[in-house]
C-alpha cells in the first residue's frame, strides 16, 4: 500500500487544526461532565446524606464504566489510523467489534451494581449512605451498556471528524437530565419523590436517548453510508475483535488505575467524615470540569497522531504532538488562576446555602479546591501523554507506568499524609498531586522516547 505523506504544516496550522477538531470534543466532554455536575448540584439541594451517597455511587459507576470504555477509546485511534491508510473496511470492522466488546462487558459486570451495598459496607462506608448508594447503583447499572455503546459511536464519529454531532447530542442530554432530575428527585409536576433514585433514572434516560440519536446518525447519514456500520452487525470478526481487545484492555486498565486513585481517595475521605466526603465530591467535580478540557485536547491529539502514524508522516506527528502539549499547558495555567481566585464562590454553587450544614462544606471544599490547583499541570500533562501514546497504539507500557504512579506512589502518599501524619483531607489531596506528577513525567518521557 502506498504511504501517504501530508504536505509540510506550520505550527499555526497544527494549532488551528487541533482546535478545530478539539473544541467540539472539549464541549462534548464538558457537557458530559455537566451531567454529573447537575446530578451533584440537584441532589445536594435535596440532602447531604443523599449527596454523599450519589458521590459514592457515581464514582463507583465511573470506575466500572472506565474499564469497559477502554474498548470504545481504542476505536478512535484505530479508525483514524485506518483512514490514514485508506482502509475503509477496517473502519467498520474495528467499530463493530468495539460495540460487541462493550455490550458483553456491560452484561458481565451487572451483578456488581446489584450487590454494591454490601461492598460499600465492607469498605467502611456509613450504613445509611451505603443503602442509598445501592439504590442508586441498582438503577444506573442497567445504563452501562448504552453508555458504553454511546462512547464507541462518539469515538467512531470523532475519528471521522464528525465532532459537531457529538457535541450537540451531549448538550441535548444535559437538558433532558435537568428536566428528569427536577421531576423525579424532588417529586415535581406530580411525579414521585425518588431522591437519589430519581437522579439514576434521569441518567439512564439520557444514555438511551444519546444512543438512539447517534445510532440513527451513524447509520442513516448519506455521507457515512459507505462504511455500512450496522450491516450484518451480528456477524463476528474475530481478528478485529482481538485487535480492539489488545489495544482497549490496557486503556481500560489504565483508566481503572487513575479512576481507582480518586475512588480510593473518596473512600478514605469517607473515613474522615460525611461533611468532608461531600466537600471532596464537590471539589473533584470542579477539578474534573477543567480536566475535561485536557481530555478533549487529548482526544484531538489521539486522532491527529493516529492519522499521521497511519500515513507514515513522522515529522508532522512530532510537530502535532508539540503543539497539543503547549495548548494543554495554557489551559492548565488558566485553571490554576481560576481555582486560586474564587474557590468559595465556586463551591457555593453546589449547595443550598440556607441549610446549616452547607457552611462547613463550603469552607472545607474551598481548601480542597485550592489544593486542586496544584495538580492542574500534572493532571493535564498525564492525560495528554496518554492520548499521544494511544495515537501510536502504545498502551501496555503506559498502563504499567500509570498504575505504578497512582498505586505505588500516589495512594501510599495520600494515606500516610492523611492518617499517620495527621493532615486529614489536605494530606490526602497532596498525595494525589504526587501520584499525578509521577504519571505525567513518566508517560511524557515514554512518548518522546518512542517518536524520536
Amino acid at each position: 500500500m502506498t504511504t501517504l505523506v501530508s504536505p509540510p504544516m506550520t505550527r499555526s496550522t497544527h494549532a488551528r487544526e487541533t482546535l478545530v477538531l478539539g473544541l467540539p470534543l472539549i464541549g462534548s466532554h464538558l457537557a458530559q461532565m455537566a451531567l454529573h455536575v447537575t446530578d451533584t448540584i440537584m441532589v445536594g439541594w435535596y440532602g447531604v446524606v443523599s449527596l454523599a451517597a450519589v458521590v459514592l455511587g457515581s464514582s463507583s459507576f465511573f470506575i466500572i464504566y472506565v474499564v469497559g470504555s477502554g474498548f470504545a477509546k481504542a476505536v478512535m485511534p484505530m479508525v483514524a489510523s485506518a483512514l490514514g491508510r485508506g482502509d475503509e473496511a477496517q473502519v467498520r470492522r474495528d467499530t463493530r467489534m468495539g460495540l460487541w466488546l462493550s455490550i458483553a462487558y456491560g452484561i458481565v459486570v451487572l451483578p456488581v451494581f446489584w450487590w454494591s451495598g454490601p461492598i460499600l459496607l465492607a469498605l467502611g462506608q456509613a450504613p445509611d449512605v451505603s443503602a442509598i448508594a445501592q439504590d442508586y447503583m441498582r438503577v444506573v447499572g442497567f445504563g452501562l451498556v448504552p453508555a458504553l455503546c454511546v462512547t464507541v459511536l462518539q469515538s467512531y464519529l470523532s475519528a471521522l471528524h464528525r465532532t459537531q454531532v457529538v457535541l450537540w447530542v451531549t448538550l441535548a442530554a444535559v437538558g433532558l437530565n435537568i428536566v428528569v432530575n427536577w421531576a423525579l428527585i424532588f417529586g415535581n409536576w406530580g411525579f414521585p419523590e425518588l431522591g437519589a433514585q430519581g437522579a439514576a433514572i434521569a441518567t439512564i434516560s439520557v444514555q438511551v436517548m444519546s444512543l438512539v440519536v447517534l445510532s440513527l446518525y451513524a447509520g442513516l447519514l448519506p455521507a457515512l453510508a459507505r462504511f455500512r456500520l450496522f450491516q450484518r452487525f451480528w456477524r463476528p470478526d474475530w481478528q478485529a475483535l482481538r485487535q480492539v481487545w489488545n489495544l482497549g484492555l490496557p486503556i481500560g486498565l489504565t483508566g481503572l488505575a487513575e479512576g481507582g486513585l480518586f475512588q480510593a481517595s473518596a473512600l478514605m475521605m469517607g473515613w474522615i467524615g460525611t461533611i468532608e466526603l461531600a466537600a471532596h465530591g464537590i471539589a473533584l467535580e470542579v477539578a474534573a470540569l477543567t480536566f475535561m478540557l485536557h481530555v478533549g485536547l487529548s482526544s484531538a491529539a489521539t486522532i491527529r497522531i493516529a492519522r499521521f502514524d497511519g500515513q507514515g508522516d513522522r515529522v508532522a506527528l512530532r510537530q502535532a504532538a508539540k503543539v497539543a502539549v503547549v495548548i494543554s499547558l495554557g489551559v492548565a495555567v488558566a485553571s490554576v488562576i481560576l481555582f486560586l481566585s474564587v474557590p468559595e464562590a465556586i463551591v457555593s454553587l453546589f449547595l443550598d446555602l440556607s441549610k446549616p450544614e452547607s457552611a462547613p462544606i463550603v469552607a472545607y471544599g474551598a481548601v480542597l479546591l485550592m489544593l486542586a490547583a496544584l495538580f492542574q499541570l500534572a493532571d493535564g500533562m498525564q492525560v495528554m501523554a496518554l492520548g499521544l501514546l494511544r495515537g501510536v497504539k502504545d498502551t501496555r507500557v503506559p498502563m504499567w507506568l500509570a498504575a505504578a504512579s497512582y498505586w505505588l506512589i500516589g495512594i501510599p502518599c495520600s494515606y500516610v499524609l492523611a492518617f499517620p501524619l495527621g493532615y486529614g483531607g489536605v494530606g490526602l489531596w497532596l498525595g494525589l498531586v504526587v501520584g499525578l506528577a509521577c504519571a505525567a513525567a513518566s508517560l511524557m518521557w515514554r512518548f518522546w522516547r518512542l517518536v524520536r
